[in-house]
């Protein structure tokens, strides 16, 4: 079982008497100080936790991203990008987490300063380019794949009406 605040409050005093003499009006000081110090991280902490709950709900999906942050809708903490291990502590994924929430599913989960920091190395790399050579060859091989079937489809049928046309005859 834990300790209760006067004994951490205790336990800490009584680690720095052994490190430095302490008068006792010193001691006494130091320990309501301590134990106080303690009480308000208690509160703090219990209040915190249903305050981050309240904040969560509190806010809109539109709001959450923030041009340095991120705000989980879940849990309430910030972060410069939601990570999929994060989500995954929440039992959801991303997409699952876009859907919820009515993002876009190509939204990306992330503070939107990192977002256009991403946007712009890719610029400066060429990616934009690079994926529309990507396409148009893809389209010309799709392209050439189907004026290849087209023939070759056209002989099977051929060769199917020969050979129907020759179990016809015998």
């Amino acid at each position: 079982m834990g300790q209760s605040l006067v004994e951490m409050a205790a336990g800490i005093i009584q680690s720095q008497c052994t490190s430095k003499n302490m008068s006792t009006e010193e001691i006494m000081s130091a320990l309501q100080s301590t134990f106080k110090a303690l009480q308000d991280l208690q509160t703090a902490e219990a209040g915190g936790a249903a305050g981050e709950a309240v904040r969560a709900t509190d806010i809109s999906p539109s709001k959450s991203i923030q041009k340095n942050k991120i705000i989980c809708l879940e849990c309430g903490q910030e972060f410069r990008m939601l990570s999929p291990k994060h989500l995954k502590s929440h039992g959801l994924t991303g997409r699952e987490y876009r859907e919820k929430y009515g993002f876009s599913l190509r939204q990306p989960l992330c503070a939107k300063s990192l977002s256009d920091r991403r946007k712009k190395a890719g610029k400066e790399r060429g990616l934009p380019d690079n994926l529309k050579k990507v396409i148009a060859q893809r389209k010309k091989a799709a392209k050439a794949k189907e004026k290849a079937a087209k023939p070759a489809a056209k002989a099977k049928t051929k060769k199917a009406t020969a050979a129907s046309n020759k179990a016809a005859a015998k």
